[in-house]
């Protein structure tokens, strides 16, 4: 499993807004990421939303949704945490869809300089994903460990930005 060596990363991110972004493809192993997600966030004393797409290609559009200000006060959360499940099939179809959608949200979190943690699982059948699901006898909780990091990034970049220097 890949879970070996993974760090702790728990912070305090009392004070920060998280939007959790959620496709709607196997509904059973999305009800443990995002519990995982969810009971992660609430630990670490940040608020969050739940919002949920159609599949895990939305994720990207939603992201940067949430993670842009707009003039009606909306949008502006300092972390996203996007979750879903592309499971292998067939035909070239995953790669396309897994490739669009880790491009997509790299390039959200670089161009609205905010975290995204990273909860898509793109496995070779449905148990390797009820494996990683954090659901019961599940051995690890992507949920979870993509709102840690999203959550721990948060944290660090306020302290990188509030840790300016005068020249």
């Amino acid at each position: 499993m890949s879970g070996a060596g993974a760090p702790s990363l728990a912070v305090d991110a009392s004070g920060l807004r998280v939007a959790i972004i959620a496709g709607s493809w196997h509904t059973e192993i999305m009800a443990g990421l995002v519990s995982g997600a969810q009971e992660t966030v609430n630990a670490s004393g940040a608020a969050q939303t739940l919002f949920t797409v159609a599949g895990a290609f939305e994720l990207p559009a939603a992201a940067q949704a949430a993670l842009t200000p707009t003039a009606a006060g909306g949008g502006g959360f300092d972390a996203a945490v996007c979750l879903g499940v592309i499971i292998r099939g067939g035909t070239p179809h995953f790669e396309y869809v897994a490739s669009a959608v880790t491009d997509g949200l790299t390039r959200v979190q670089l161009d609205a300089a905010r975290p995204v943690g990273f909860g898509v699982l793109t496995t070779d059948n449905e148990q390797q994903a009820l494996d990683r699901s954090g659901l019961p006898g599940s051995v690890e909780s992507k949920g979870q460990e993509a709102a840690e990091a999203a959550l721990h990034l948060a944290v660090q970049l306020r302290a990188i930005r509030e840790s300016g220097t005068t020249v």
